[in-house]
């Protein structure tokens, strides 16, 4: 066991834990957070997708002592401290784009990363962004009208 120190959602967290422990289990099972899901574990679905410094990382298989003096953020901390949603999560309500529920995570987590990190977004850096991301709803269509909804006028 180790003391690691995380940053996540804007708040400092100390824990006592194994510095190997995947980051996906600090933060579903010590900090509580469930946007974050598991799924297959092996970095291949992207439920487990989080925010490291602005990009879309999986979380399953990253150990934790990577995480530190890192910026994460999940799916909880993507809103404003006024309760308002992230563009790209309203524009996800606004397009009706999320079916069973269980990639969502992994959509939200990874179009805000793709609009974090690129200079300009057509459908083809839509489609590339969000190819780390498994869905099987059929729900593809309306995800990428909701991401380009939520594209800022400067990067179109």
């Amino acid at each position: 066991m180790s003391n690691v120190v995380l940053n996540v959602n804007g708040q400092t967290h100390r824990l006592d834990i194994d510095p190997a422990t995947p980051l996906l289990y600090v933060l579903r099972n010590q900090l509580y957070l469930n946007g974050p899901k598991f799924g297959c574990g092996m970095q291949q679905c992207g439920a487990c997708m989080v925010l490291i410094d602005g990009k879309a990382q999986y979380s399953c298989t990253m150990p934790v002592s990577l995480a530190e003096k890192k910026l994460i953020t999940t799916l909880e901390g993507l809103a404003s401290t006024q309760g308002k949603l992230h563009p790209v999560q309203q524009s996800f309500l606004d397009e009706q784009a999320a079916q069973c529920g269980y990639c969502l995570n992994g959509m939200v987590i990874s179009a805000v990363g793709l609009l974090n990190t690129s200079v300009h977004l057509d459908d083809a850096a839509i489609k590339k962004g969000m190819q780390r991301v498994l869905c099987r709803c059929g729900s593809q269509a309306r995800v990428m009208r909701a991401i380009k909804r939520a594209i800022p006028t400067n990067k179109k």
